[in-house]
């Protein structure tokens, strides 16, 4: 199945799910974006680079420096302790997952009243998915 279909089948498996997208943090392109709505390219644009400053902002690499640091484990390596990060606003509820290449990032957005187990659940099953898409 092709990115496209798998990022779809999220937004459907997702619970009150309006939006899903797929950023590969090395590129700070969005992969594959599927939403209930249109929306302006500039904003799948500025999803890309904050869900990049999200995960690998100065500051996200500076407080896993010290993390790293002290743990004895050297500063260059792969892993990133930030995995998952969930964004409450007024009216959505924004999850990102970092895949296990660790360099790319599944986002939902959810209607602020879906439960939050079920939309951290379903994301996380669809992950896999839309990692073996790539």
């Amino acid at each position: 199945m092709n990115i496209d279909a798998v990022v779809q089948k999220a937004v459907t498996s997702v619970p009150e799910c309006v939006a899903a997208g797929y950023v590969d943090l090395a590129s700070g392109m969005v992969l594959s974006i599927k939403t209930v709505d249109s929306h302006p390219q500039e904003v799948f644009e500025l999803l890309a680079a904050a869900t990049a400053d999200l995960f690998q902002g100065p500051n996200v690499q500076a407080i896993e420096n010290v993390f790293r640091k002290s743990r004895g484990l050297p500063e260059n390596t792969d892993h990133h302790y930030f995995q998952e990060i969930i964004v409450n606003s007024d009216n959505l509820i924004h999850v990102f997952l970092r895949s296990k290449r660790q360099m790319q990032v599944a986002c939902f957005v959810c209607r602020k009243g879906a439960n939050l187990g079920m939309v951290l659940t379903r994301a996380r099953m669809a992950l896999p998915e839309i990692e073996a898409a790539l």
